[in-house]
């Protein structure tokens, strides 16, 4: 049987994860790159690997993007569907701020 490290369950009854979603404190803005380009950010998740958050939210909006230094960018401006695509990922409605 495995162990999780953090908190010694199981991996089937880990909750490491779950209390790491809640504790995040996300914040959702836009930005305008080179050629005009806008570009949604999300930052503010740590602790947690970002790449099956990032793939998540591309296929949720329908977009491309990129992970650059713990911040998820999105191509185009998703500030007003990111929340909801959060919220549909299992991040609390509260810790996320638009």
């Amino acid at each position: 049987m495995n162990i999780c490290p953090k908190c010694g369950l199981p991996l089937q009854a880990c909750v490491c994860e779950d209390i790491a979603r809640e504790e995040q404190r996300i914040q959702i803005r836009t930005e305008k790159k080179r050629f005009g380009k806008i570009v949604t950010q999300i930052s503010g998740i740590q602790g947690m690997d970002l790449k099956p958050i990032a793939k998540g939210l591309k296929h949720e909006l329908a977009c491309g993007g990129t992970i650059k230094n713990n911040v998820i960018e999105l191509q185009g401006d998703h500030s007003k569907n990111a929340k909801t695509a959060l919220i549909k990922l299992g991040f609390p409605e509260n810790s996320i701020e638009a």
